[in-house]
C-alpha cells in the first residue's frame, strides 16, 4: 500500500485555463451567432402582440448560448 501523507504527487491542471477560455470562444461565437436570430425573433414577438417581451433579444441570445455552449464540450 502507498502512503500518500508524507510525499503525495503533485497533479498539475495547465488544461484547465486553456479549457476555460476555449469554453468562452465557443460561447462568444455561438452568442454572436443567435443574437441577429434572437432580435428578429424579439421584435416579431413584439409586432404580433404588441407589446414588449419580458426577455430581450440580447437575454435570450444569452440563454441560448448558455444552452448550446456545454452540449459541445459534453459531446
Amino acid at each position: 500500500m502507498t502512503d500518500f501523507t508524507t510525499d503525495a504527487p503533485i497533479v498539475a491542471r495547465p488544461r484547465a485555463s486553456a479549457e476555460k477560455r476555449e469554453y468562452y470562444a465557443y460561447f462568444a461565437v455561438i452568442f454572436l451567432a443567435t443574437l441577429p436570430l434572437a432580435l428578429l425573433t424579439w421584435a416579431l414577438t413584439a409586432a404580433r402582440q404588441m407589446r414588449l417581451p419580458e426577455k430581450g433579444p440580447v437575454a435570450r441570445a444569452w440563454s441560448q448560448a448558455r444552452i448550446i455552449t456545454p452540449h459541445i464540450f459534453t459531446a
